[in-house]
């Protein structure tokens, strides 16, 4: 009986300080969209101007080059800037999962204009001003894999196709949560789409 306390209680413990930061951080800001056409699951939404922090990646796997991209950008909200400035972090993070042009993004605090950022320190951290542009996405839930994704795009390609609605560019992925979330968790898969 003493062991099973002894493994139990270290477990709630560790579930307990999980839960208060996946709830901690869930007033971290996104970007403004409205919803303009919903597909069952499926949400067509339209976008603002952003900016966007934004470094490329070796290859479009996620399982092999999310974190690194993740750690390359995060460098740069964290202070590996020319001001050593602290930029809020904002979700959700933004893969293009492109044969050619892989990348990840944070989405720069709403308040900043491109000409308050200071400029990054790392050579693989570029600004980008991102056009408004429609979005077509599909919500899923769980801890992300390259086969979720996979799947995910499969089924917002279907939708589309059965629905006529033509996509432009490389498929998007979304993660909204900190590695740490255990409950949750919301993940999305995108395709810019044409004719809204």
């Amino acid at each position: 009986m003493k062991i099973v306390v002894w493994i139990a209680v270290p477990i709630v413990i560790v579930g307990a300080v999980l839960l208060f930061y996946s709830f901690k951080f869930k007033d971290i800001e996104t970007p403004k969209y409205q919803i303009v056409k919903t597909l069952g699951e499926v949400e067509i939404r339209q976008y603002p101007n952003l900016i966007l922090a934004q470094t490329k990646l070796g290859g479009k796997r996620y399982d092999s080059n999310g974190n690194n991209g993740f750690s390359t950008v995060a460098g740069y909200i964290f202070g590996g800037n020319q001001q050593q400035q602290k930029i809020a972090m904002t979700s959700p993070v933004i893969m293009n999962i492109s044969d050619s042009d892989a990348s990840m993004s944070f989405v720069m605090p709403s308040q900043y204009q491109m000409s308050d950022l200071p400029a990054p320190n790392s050579s693989a951290v570029s600004l980008v001003a991102q056009n408004p542009m429609t979005l077509a996405v599909l919500r899923f839930g769980g801890f992300t894999s390259e086969e979720k994704i996979s799947k995910y795009a499969q089924e917002l390609k279907r939708v589309l196709q059965e629905n006529n609605i033509f996509t432009k560019g490389s498929l998007l992925y979304m993660g909204y949560n900190a590695p740490w979330d255990v409950v949750n968790r919301r993940n999305e898969v995108a395709y810019e789409v044409l004719g809204f």
